[in-house]
């Protein structure tokens, strides 16, 4: 791309290594990623502060700090990427909940995920074998796992005993996966971890959502970040400055003519969005494969002001810094299926953060907030505050009595405030069984594209969706072994 008068009046470089548009947590880690293999790196975020889905903000009342977007981080906590960081030294400290996750049913019964594996086997009863059986194999067998799960499916496996045996786990619905267990306890604790995956449980793959989140439970906890999300944002850009690198907020790039000099760039966006920078530097043929890349489905997300904690049923729910409302597998799969079905639930599954719980720092006064969302057709525009409220009350009779303020953010909310999310969509595309094995397509290098200059690290890349930063760095990987050798 010839260089122009205004570009080098914006960006008073030389010709850089590389360029990331976009400052979520991939383009920060890819960033990071080429920064500490000793090139010049410059990351543009359209947005005034850097992070994506990782900021923080009084959405509520002043002091009220809540998480925009991502709040819980098992990934982070078990990615090999997060785990060459000495994020704690940067102001990210990670905050174990006594219990990582939990599910309550009617009835004041509920199941309970333990950082222990074998405290979560011996609480499930008779359902604890087949709990060893199915997540405590991935849990003992994650240092092999990791490396290939967290990464494209299209690869020579160093692993393959083991990931074939996760393979066979991993493939059912989380419908039949569930069916090892007897109680209602333990397939509802599993079927809350899959419906992660914005799908009906009935769909083949989603067992392996919840294989691999509820593993993460006994590998690395679900743990929160002190003071908020935002301040996992605010190290990975501290520790980037120290390599070298430099970020610039309030950057929106529309076109190739946006960007100074360099030898690649990197997107940390959605295809679409990626399609419309470079425009016709890619294959008419790439760019048609691209746009079938499909959106899954939008999130409606309440959060709170609290005058004391949610008074769940069952005392140990309140130890939990997840909590997954939904009531039986049953129950959430008819809601996951209405919303796939581009219908609203009347009683969505709904996921549930008790930060303050564990975090004060949080809140002034003794206060505490809660962070909620359901599932809801992409681009809804519908108000779910009385189907998500209905079903926290269920299971905590007089919550909405300690509720003293509330904000809320729909689908339209979510993409205003972060382009990524199109229609409300945080996963960074549908999880159908071709966009899970082939993210964005079917291709033995999933980050780059067929212009050399380019690549594609956002959660539409493997490994998909989570604040993990593998996405940024295997696609900052993939460039050094390739354009930048």
């Amino acid at each position: 791309m010839p260089e122009s008068a205004s570009n080098t009046t914006r960006f008073p470089y030389a010709k850089l290594d590389a360029i990331i548009v976009g400052a979520g947590p991939n383009g920060l880690a890819a960033a990071i990623t080429l920064a500490r293999a000793g090139r010049s790196v410059l990351v543009l975020e359209a947005s005034s502060t850097p992070g994506g889905g990782m900021r923080t903000a009084e959405l509520t009342l002043p002091g009220y700090q809540h998480d925009v977007c991502s709040a819980i981080h098992p990934m982070a906590a078990a990615s090999p990427f997060f785990q060459s960081l000495d994020l704690q030294q940067h102001g990210a400290e990670l905050v174990q909940p006594e219990i990582p996750f939990a599910h309550p049913l009617d009835g004041g019964s509920a199941g309970l995920a333990h950082r222990s594996l074998q405290e979560t086997v011996t609480g499930l009863g008779k359902d604890g074998r087949q709990w060893q059986n199915l997540v405590g194999w991935v849990t003992q067998h994650w240092d092999k796992l990791a490396p290939e799960l967290l990464g494209p499916v299209l690869h020579v496996p160093k692993s393959p005993i083991a990931m074939a045996s996760f393979g066979v786990r991993a493939l059912p619905s989380a419908q039949i996966a569930a069916r090892a267990f007897k109680t209602q306890e333990a397939k509802g604790l599993f079927a809350g971890a899959a419906a992660h995956s914005f799908l009906p449980l009935t769909r083949p793959l989603t067992a392996s959502f919840g294989l691999l989140l509820a593993s993460l439970a006994h590998v690395g906890g679900w743990p929160m970040i002190r003071g908020g999300s935002g301040r996992l944002s605010e190290a990975l850009v501290s520790i980037l400055a120290d390599l070298g690198g430099d970020i610039r907020c309030g950057r929106a790039v529309r076109s190739l003519a946006d960007l100074p000099p360099s030898k690649i760039v990197l997107f940390d966006l959605s295809p679409g969005q990626m399609l419309g920078i470079v425009g016709d530097a890619v294959p008419d043929r790439y760019r048609k494969r691209l746009t079938r890349f499909r959106p899954g489905p939008g999130v409606f997300k309440l959060d709170y002001a609290l005058s004391e904690q949610i008074p769940w049923t069952n005392p140990d729910v309140r130890k939990a810094g997840t909590v997954h409302v939904g009531g039986t597998i049953n129950e959430i799969n008819d809601a996951e299926s209405q919303v796939n079905n581009g219908q609203h639930p009347d009683k969505p599954f709904v996921l549930v953060g008790q930060q303050s719980a564990f975090d004060p720092s949080r809140t002034p006064d003794n206060g505490h907030t809660l962070w909620a969302y359901c599932h809801v057709p992409n681009g809804s525009t519908l108000d779910m505050t009385e189907q998500i409220e209905n079903q926290i009350e269920r299971f905590a009779p007089g919550f909405r009595d300690t509720i003293i303020a509330r904000h809320s953010a729909g689908p339209r909310w979510y993409e205003d405030y972060n382009a990524n999310n199109i229609g409300g969509d945080i996963s960074g595309g549908a999880h159908t069984v071709s966009q899970l094995l082939a993210r964005p397509l079917w291709s033995l290098h999933a980050y780059r594209t067929p212009n050399p200059r380019f690549f594609l690290c956002s959660a539409s890349t493997p490994p998909g969706g989570g604040v993990h930063g593998m996405s940024g760095h295997r696609a900052a990987l993939d460039a050094l072994a390739s354009t930048l050798c």
